[in-house]
Formats: structure tokens, C-alpha cells, sequence
């Protein structure tokens, strides 16, 4: 198998050969998008479709002017279910690849889906911007702050547009709870609460076997130095090892903290600390199972995140939420389409949810049509130059605050930031953290 390396080289001759650098270099997302018409059917390659990227393949080729073209997975398994999904849905044949670097150097895509393990978030969305492609990126958008970082530079180097999808910013009535908070109804928000609680069970012990026929292993470590195949990773409880997963804080605590980031309109803050562990079984699992993040905002406001993997009990009635406390009441948003507001003597005073049914503990598709509104936004940035609702450098600073977060809780003590930029100050071995061990030949680079 090809290097990152060797495809850069070869995107680079494709690249060179067909002239277009010339022309894109410096145009924004809506002049390029009238080069190729506004009303052009975007054609995208969905990467990583075994759970919820498969559901997200389906719903946009649900969506009017988007064609799945290409289904892309190291499993084919998931990639026969996927690719038949879709057909399904639009009526033909995507085409697949297991190793979807193939599929970004097709002229016949526009843009990626890429719902990978999160090892594999950043430098896949690299790649796909290198390659000239627009994103869709799930959250987290990266693995570690550098490549935050590096995504932010990509976008302005390769003019992409790319969407994170922590969906609810599009999400109708999230949308007016926010507008709300900052019109001032329940006061000045000094403190906000958000929290995910879930029953998991254990992951028991792994035992090193061979890797299954349907699996190509070796491209599925991708970016991450490789090890043995163990029996109990694949495939979703890589989320609780550090070598490719964020723990709970970045697999679901970042939905919700940036909710929170959004209505209290606050960027980085001046210091983090985490307290936590794996508290409930003895097993594989890494990362925390029971974890409280706090973040301080200079002496005037702070929040802070309650992740429960492995006790259930809900707050305020929902496995998963945010709580804005100001001085003059209170506004919850919980998993749903809603909010609902509090005076000072916790008494509801207004309330607005939707009618759809939610499930925040659906692993594959939650909120589907509500999702389909921050996808036709991802659309329209593409086709209009239109204003994304969770543009990178939005989703790199909610991302990282649970980065910072698992960092204060791997060096075991408060870290203090610099609010200007969002980095660790004086602390070399946290610093650490900051960026990650790559396999030979793998690295972000732009």
C-alpha cells in the first residue's frame, strides 16, 4: 500500500495536468462555485460508512442535488451495505473503493463525507482538501489540537469549505434557544452546565487474533502506529483507547460543550482541570468511563461537562444536555429540537420544541431530517459562498476544549491558558498532548 507520501505525489501531477491551480488559487467558495454552476448536482464520496457514516451516505442522497458517487471503507461488509443503501435511494450504483484515497483522485467527486475513526478525521479532511474537495467533517475535527490547527490552515491554503458536524447548530429551535440567551433573556449567563450519561457495558479483555477476511487492518491504523489486532476494537470500542479514540468528552461531550460555547459566546478559556477514570469495570478501556471537565473564563464565567459512560442516570430528565444559568433564569437544551425556560423561582415561563423524535443514544442515526438542514447548509456554502453554521475554526475551539480537558486529566492536574490562543502555558509535558505520534510517512503536512 501507497504512503500518504506517494498520493500527495500523485494528486500533486493530477493536479498539474488538468491547470485548475492557477484559476482556484485565492477565489473564495461561492466564486468557485459559479465556475461550476450553482445549480450543478454535487457528487460526494462518503468515507468510513459501517455506522454513522452510512447513515449520513443515505441522507444526503436524500437530499436534491447531491449524488453518492463513491462508497469508500476498509470493511467490505459496510461498504456492500452502504453501497446498497444508497442505491436504493438514488437509483444506481455508487462506486467503491476500500481505500478512498482513490476516490479523491476522481474528478467525479466535489466533495467527501469522512465519518472514520477519529484518529483518521484530520488527516483525511487534509487530504480531501489537498485534493481539491469541499468536507463534511464529523466531530471531533481532529485527534489533537495541533491538527486543529493544521485543518485551519488548510482551509485558508486550499480555499475548502468544510461543515463539522455537530449538527444542532442548524437545528431550528437550538437556533432560537441561542438567540434568546444572547438577547438577554434569562440575564447575564455566567455559568453553564452540559452532561451525557449512558449505561456501557465492558470491553472485556482483547485477545491478539488474525485479522478477519473483511478488514484491511494495516489501512484502518491509517495515520496511528501500528499494533497487533485484538478481537475487541473494531468496531466502535476504539473510541475508549487513547491510540485512536477522544474518550467520551470528544465523542459526545463536544456536541453538547459547544452549545454551550456558542450561547454563553465564548472562545478559549484561562483554565481547564479534569477529574475522573475508568471507575466501573477492568477491562481494555482507556479513557474515562466517569469524567467532570471544568473550564474558567477569567473570573467571570466558567462551565463544565459531566460525562457518565457507564451509569445511565439522567440530569434535568435527559441523557444528554446543556443549562445556561444567568442572573435572571435559566434555558435548557437537551437532546431534542427545544428549550425550555426557567425565571429565578424555577418556574417554566416559555417552552419550544419540535415535534420529531430524538434518540441521543442512537449510534447511527439520531435526528435525521434535522441533520438533513446542517447538510443543505454545507450545500450552500459550496454552491453560494454561504455562511456555515459550524465552520472549522468554530468546531476547532469547542473541540478543543475537551481536548484540554482529557490533557488536564492524562497530566493529572489544572492547566492554565492562554485565552488568546487557546494554548497551555509553561507546562512542557502537557504540551505533549498538544500533537501525536504518526506512523512513518503519515504526517499532516500542508
Amino acid at each position: 500500500m501507497s504512503t500518504r507520501r506517494d498520493f500527495l505525489k500523485k494528486a500533486a501531477l493530477g493536479a498539474s495536468a488538468l491547470s485548475f491551480g492557477s484559476v482556484l488559487e485565492g477565489m473564495s467558495a461561492k466564486s468557485y462555485s459559479n465556475i461550476k454552476g450553482a445549480s450543478d448536482k454535487i457528487r460526494v464520496a462518503a468515507i468510513g460508512v459501517n455506522s454513522r457514516g452510512g447513515a449520513l451516505a443515505a441522507n444526503f442522497a436524500k437530499q436534491q442535488g447531491c449524488e453518492i458517487a463513491y462508497v469508500c471503507d476498509v470493511d467490505s461488509r459496510a461498504i456492500a451495505k452502504c453501497a446498497d443503501a444508497v442505491t436504493k435511494i438514488q437509483g444506481h450504483k455508487p462506486k467503491t473503493e476500500k481505500d478512498f484515497r482513490k476516490a479523491l483522485e476522481s474528478k467525479d467527486v466535489d466533495a467527501v463525507i469522512i465519518a472514520t475513526p477519529d484518529h483518521w478525521h484530520a488527516p483525511a479532511a487534509l487530504m480531501a482538501m489537498q485534493a481539491g474537495k469541499d468536507v463534511y467533517l464529523e466531530k471531533p475535527c481532529s485527534y489533537c489540537p495541533e491538527e486543529g490547527e493544521i485543518l485551519i490552515q488548510g482551509v485558508e491554503k486550499y480555499n475548502r469549505v468544510v461543515q463539522m458536524g455537530n449538527q444542532r447548530r442548524s437545528w431550528p429551535n437550538v437556533q432560537e434557544g441561542i438567540q434568546a440567551i444572547k438577547d438577554g433573556v434569562i440575564g447575564n449567563v455566567h455559568f453553564g452546565k452540559a452532561w451525557y450519561t449512558n449505561n456501557r457495558p465492558s470491553i472485556g479483555i482483547g485477545k491478539e487474533v488474525p485479522v478477519p477476511e473483511w478488514l484491511d487492518w494495516n489501512l484502518w491504523q491509517g495515520p496511528a502506529p501500528r499494533v497487533a489486532y485484538k478481537d475487541n476494537v473494531v468496531h466502535y470500542n476504539w473510541h475508549w483507547f487513547w491510540r485512536w479514540g477522544t474518550s467520551e468528552s470528544l465523542n459526545n461531550g463536544t456536541h453538547m460543550i459547544d452549545i454551550l460555547r456558542w450561547g454563553m459566546e465564548l472562545d478559549y478559556p484561562t483554565r481547564v482541570s479534569s477529574t475522573g477514570g475508568r471507575y466501573f469495570f477492568k477491562d481494555d478501556w482507556e479513557t474515562p468511563d466517569t469524567q467532570v471537565i471544568d473550564l474558567e473564563f477569567g473570573n467571570s464565567k466558567s462551565m463544565t461537562w459531566e460525562g457518565r459512560s457507564c451509569n445511565g442516570r439522567t440530569i434535568e430528565g435527559s441523557s444528554v444536555g446543556v443549562m445556561f444559568y444567568g442572573d435572571k433564569g435559566s434555558l435548557l437544551i437537551t437532546g431534542s429540537d427545544g428549550y425550555r425556560i426557567f425565571d429565578m423561582d424555577n418556574k417554566v415561563v416559555k417552552q419550544q420544541y419540535s415535534k420529531l423524535e430524538i434518540d441521543p443514544r442512537n449510534l447511527m442515526n439520531p435526528a435525521e431530517s434535522l441533520d438533513a438542514l446542517h447538510i443543505n447548509n454545507f450545500f450552500d456554502g459550496i454552491r453560494k459562498g454561504a455562511k456555515l453554521n459550524s465552520d472549522i475554526v468554530s468546531g476547532h475551539k469547542s473541540t478543543l476544549l475537551m481536548q484540554i480537558g482529557n490533557i488536564s486529566q492524562r497530566v493529572k492536574r489544572s492547566l492554565d491558558i492562554d485565552s488568546a490562543n487557546g494554548r497551555i502555558i509553561q507546562d512542557q509535558e502537557a504540551m505533549k498532548y498538544w500533537s501525536r505520534d504518526y506512523e512513518p510517512g503519515w504526517e499532516m503536512k500542508l
